[in-house]
């Protein structure tokens, strides 16, 4: 096990690498210039030269990639080419509106998905799991953007009983203001996750109501809940781990898209607004903190399955006596 660990944590840090390397070439040679875009039309070549020496951008790519490695090292990702502000402050100060917008959407949609999946499958040939099945594949055929609109339009515009966009200026310091404009964004999101976790976890358990194991418990006599709580649940429940661990992951994405069509001032509305001014220090340490939480989260949801099933830990201690 000391030996698989070494290994997934070295893969770990090679992909996180390897993935500042690609973040950061792609971003550099995409078409136009933060120095251009910064000072708009009209600027004269001794500007833009200026500009660039004061935002590094005139050195060679190896300096300019050296020195932002070494400020992530550091604890700092650079600075702002637009706004000249730490990007690290930025991010911070963004993070209150997207973190418990993407941990409520994916709290809701495991307490929602979990048990209707479970539902979906033991009562498959029935109205509820036809219906259940259904829904959640109409869910997951429908653009998580249009699902925004449409609970705009029921609930803030028709209905007029929460916010249709924007947040508190106030920010947390008025809790009930907070929560009533994260309400349709949190169940936006939630909406499309479910959807999709719904159908893994109803595949999961069929899966397992198809094991001898929780056939020879129903036959001594179990019910076919009580068969699945006792015999099928563990066994279940890793490959609905992995999904949960996707899903967690991309759940900050959804919540970066979602944050545009409600107005909400989170890290979406400042990746947007970053790309569309290319100030690169900013678009690039985002798009790698995304990436290393898809890299992290699936190294621990790896851990877990092995936690979960001893036959991963068998099969792993195995590998490495071979």
């Amino acid at each position: 096990m000391s030996r698989y660990l070494l290994t997934r944590v070295g893969t770990l840090l090679l992909s996180l690498v390897l993935a500042s390397v690609v973040v950061f070439a792609v971003l550099r040679f995409l078409p136009g210039d933060s120095a251009g875009t910064s000072l708009g039309v009209g600027t004269t070549s001794d500007q833009l030269d200026q500009l660039r020496a004061d935002l590094g951008t005139d050195q060679p790519l190896w300096t300019q990639y050296g020195q932002w490695v070494a400020g992530l090292f550091s604890g700092s990702a650079g600075t702002s080419f637009v706004s000249r502000l730490p990007v690290g402050e930025l991010i911070a100060s963004k993070l209150p509106i997207t973190l418990p917008l993407s941990l409520a959407a994916f709290a809701v949609s495991v307490l929602v998905s979990v048990p209707l999946g479970v539902v979906a499958a033991v009562r498959r040939r029935g109205v509820v799991g036809v219906t259940v099945s259904a829904v959640s594949q109409l869910g997951v055929a429908v653009p998580v953007f249009w699902v925004g609109v449409i609970l705009v339009w029921v609930f803030a515009l028709e209905a007029g009983v929460l916010p249709p966009g924007g947040f508190p200026r106030q920010g947390w310091e008025d809790p009930a203001a907070a929560v009533r404009s994260l309400v349709l964004p949190v169940a936006t999101v939630a909406i499309a996750m479910s959807s999709v976790m719904v159908r893994y976890v109803r595949s999961a358990t069929l899966d397992v109501l198809d094991q001898d194991y929780v056939r020879t418990a129903r036959s001594l006599g179990y019910g076919r809940w009580h068969a699945l709580a006792r015999h099928g649940l563990r066994n279940g429940a890793v490959p609905v781990v992995a999904i949960l661990g996707i899903e967690l992951a991309t759940s900050l994405l959804g919540a970066v898209v979602v944050e545009n069509v409600f107005a909400l001032p989170g890290l979406g509305t400042l990746l947007v607004s970053s790309v569309a001014g290319r100030d690169l220090p900013v678009v690039q340490a985002l798009v790698l903190g995304l990436t290393a939480l898809v890299l992290v989260t699936n190294f621990l949801v790896d851990l877990a399955q092995r936690g979960i099933d001893p036959r991963l830990r068998a099969g792993s201690a195995l590998g490495g006596a071979r």
